[in-house]
């Protein structure tokens, strides 16, 4: 399985520049970033997080991938936030969908702010990379989660924190549209909205699957936007795969001052590029070999 490592890795090298040169972003669009590096990014991204699950032999691969472009997006141009932050001064990310944390981890290797080597590692005891983001043992991730439906929370809590602070900085936060049929999401919504709390801004990942099966049979939430904007945030809907649309809402977010946002992005789970979907956008899953072997080349070809 070593190889598998070495392949990827090599990839990482012959998509560009190394990966410790392209550093974390600042706010608002930044014109050293095109949106073509963006996408090469976020298919370093994708490579990095199949060997991860691959070589662990389980892991949440529909729901990583499905995410991945929003997590590049944030991670690469929008967000204020990097290795060596001041908590102070700095963004926070919070991955409520905890189990699609592969995605964050391959963007810390790809950004060169985590060793390439722990991509091994992932949900082996006594290792950084857990299934789910802990804190605890890896302080590159803002806050831990798995827990579904208590993200939004915790990210309230941080932004009105952020407010009474003064601090001029944002909380991001991804929800999976699964984990939207919680309870305690409404509490955290109908709260946000009454008290405006407009440095917060939340992604849905609305693949419209769970582990369950298909969202419209287990608990349908439709329709969505209204609910939130009934609740005073300012909604957005998007192409979830789209670096544009991500990166301009956003920027748009950011802009909108008197209440919390809400975008909305619709996805695929299992997302590969255009067209291409894995393990036919199952929840979790591991690939054979060949799976894996096409994935990797699917993925090397578009970079």
């Amino acid at each position: 399985m070593e190889r598998t490592l070495e392949r990827s890795s090599q990839a990482l090298l012959e998509a560009g520049e190394a990966p410790e040169e392209h550093g974390g972003r600042g706010q608002g669009p930044d014109p050293e970033h095109p949106l073509e590096r963006i996408r090469g990014l976020s298919n370093q991204v994708r490579l990095v997080l199949l060997e991860m699950i691959h070589r662990a032999g389980s892991g949440h691969i529909g729901s990583s991938l499905s995410c991945a472009d929003i997590v590049s997006v944030l991670k690469f141009d929008q967000m204020n936030w990097d290795a060596g932050r001041s908590r102070a001064d700095s963004d926070v990310f919070v991955l409520s969908k905890g189990h699609a944390v592969p995605a964050w981890y391959a963007a810390l290797v790809v950004d060169g702010d985590l060793d390439p080597g722990y991509v091994g590692t992932l949900r082996t005891l006594d290792s950084p990379l857990q299934g789910h983001p802990d804190r605890g043992r890896l302080d590159l991730v803002d806050v831990s989660t798995g827990a579904l439906g208590q993200g939004l929370s915790i990210s309230l809590g941080r932004a009105q924190a952020k407010r009474l602070k003064e601090q001029d900085s944002h909380v991001y936060c991804v929800l999976g549209d699964g984990e939207v049929q919680e309870g305690q999401i409404w509490e955290a919504v109908m709260y946000a909205g009454v008290r405006q709390i407009s440095n917060v801004v939340v992604f849905v990942d609305h693949n419209r699957s769970q582990s369950d099966g298909l969202l419209d049979e287990v608990m349908p939430i439709h329709p969505l936007g209204d609910k939130f904007r009934s609740f005073l945030w300012h909604v957005q809907e998007i192409d979830g795969h789209s670096h544009p649309a991500i990166r301009d809402a956003v920027v748009n977010a950011r802009r909108h001052t008197s209440q919390p946002s809400m975008i909305i992005a619709h996805t695929r789970k299992g997302h590969l590029g255009e067209g291409r979907v894995l393990l036919n956008g199952s929840h979790g899953g591991s690939l054979s070999e060949d799976e894996f072997d096409e994935a990797v080349g699917y993925l090397r070809a578009a970079m």
